[in-house]
């Protein structure tokens, strides 16, 4: 089989080879990402004097522009059964995207390299989780979705921890360590061109881009899904917002990436068992509860008065993102047509996208019209709205 990776064998309870190889290609991104991210709101507000509202706006519109990419990518790749090459495009925009933050001499340009980093993820985002659906049977996905977010979340506590040794070596000289970025991305791109093979397809002649009759055939159940992580998203803004609280907690600029660290620790241990025990259980109950989480983690947020207690709910927030990141992704697999999942895909983290952007710049002007305690009440109380909304749904 050219270009061909075999499912997992029905009687087999192993995942193959090309899921952990697409994990690692993740994990090497992950740590090329957060060496930037976990230190980009202290770069900002410090050495560029940016607002909340500003942080705001650049991830919101860097997330947004990675749905609309993962919306038309998940298209292209169901009509030209093409989800490697695109997902090798991907990943190479997002590892070229990084001397951009290394180089860049004001917020401006910061949104302009968060933008493309951000396209490069919506490129392969949408591919990859197909293919990855693709390589294992379906009593195998939520063990496969959750070994590929631990890999990717091993990845994201990593980078962190990378950015505070290199901080400490290099005297704070945040422009060294965007550069150095740069290295584990290349690695994520070279594992994924000689490491990941896809299952063979049979490519049909193109359509019209989403169709109202694709969209309908995707089914009640699918929509659904995608109302949940929607609600879940509109609630969880981005995790700038997370290291701006802790550093009103007295949090020193050169430890920011900490809170990274910690909430991907609690991420990573927890996405793969969760995702491995949604396939032995009904997967929506889990999200109910994922809900709940959250809700507790935004109240022990708005209310820290120390850094511990501010830590807490980071980890809390970890936890919750665990419990729901794999969940939602495996449900996607579940719900939508075969011929059509890379497309579900790209609508689901589409809306799920938009939701993020109108998110991050409520958290922005909430925070800075009123506080950190208002932007965490404010997150609470969508939580809430949506856990009674998906309740009532799943009771259907």
């Amino acid at each position: 089989m050219t270009e061909g990776t075999a499912p997992a064998s029905p009687s087999s309870g192993r995942l193959p080879a090309g899921i952990w190889a697409l994990g690692l290609v993740s994990m090497f991104m992950d740590i090329s990402s957060e060496m930037i991210h976990g230190l980009l709101p202290v770069f900002l507000t410090a050495v560029m004097g940016a607002s909340a509202e500003m942080i705001g706006l650049i991830e919101g519109i860097g997330e947004a522009t990675a749905s609309i990419s993962k919306l038309f990518s998940g298209w292209i790749s169901d009509k030209l059964k093409k989800r490697k090459a695109l997902t090798i495009v991907g990943y190479g925009l997002s590892a070229l995207s990084k001397p951009l933050f290394a180089l860049a001499p004001n917020s401006s340009v910061v949104l302009g390299a968060r933008f493309s980093d951000r396209v490069g993820k919506g490129i392969r985002g949408a591919p990859r989780d197909a293919m990855i659906g693709e390589m294992v049977p379906s009593r195998l996905r939520g063990a496969a979705y959750g070994l590929r977010q631990t890999l990717d979340t091993i990845g994201a506590f990593a980078g962190p921890l990378i950015a505070i040794l290199l901080m400490a070596q290099l005297h704070d000289n945040f422009r060294l360590v965007f550069w150095l970025a740069l290295i584990p991305g290349i690695l994520a791109v070279l594992v994924l061109v000689f490491g990941v093979r896809e299952p063979e397809h049979e490519a049909p002649p193109l359509q019209t881009p989403l169709r109202i009759a694709d969209l309908k055939a995707t089914g009640a159940a699918y929509w659904i899904v995608v109302g949940i992580g929607a609600v879940l998203t509109l609630a969880r803004f981005s995790e700038a917002f997370l290291i701006l609280r802790a550093q009103t907690a007295g949090l020193a600029p050169a430890w920011a990436p900490l809170v990274l660290v910690v909430m991907n620790i609690v991420y990573a241990l927890s996405a793969y068992p969760l995702g491995a025990l949604s396939d032995r259980v009904e997967r929506k109950p889990l999200l109910v509860i994922g809900f709940a989480v959250l809700i507790a983690a935004d109240i022990v947020l708005a209310v820290a008065s120390d850094l511990t207690t501010v830590m807490v709910g980071v980890a809390m927030w970890g936890l919750h993102m665990g419990m729901t990141q794999g969940l939602l992704a495996a449900l996607v697999a579940d719900e939508a047509p075969q011929r059509l999942r890379a497309t579900a895909f790209g609508v689901f983290n589409f809306i799920s996208g938009l939701s993020l952007l109108l998110a991050s710049l409520t958290a922005g002007m909430l925070w800075e019209l009123v506080g950190p305690y208002a932007t965490f009440i404010a997150s609470a109380a969508f939580t809430a709205l949506g856990l009674v909304g998906t309740a009532a749904l799943l009771r259907r």
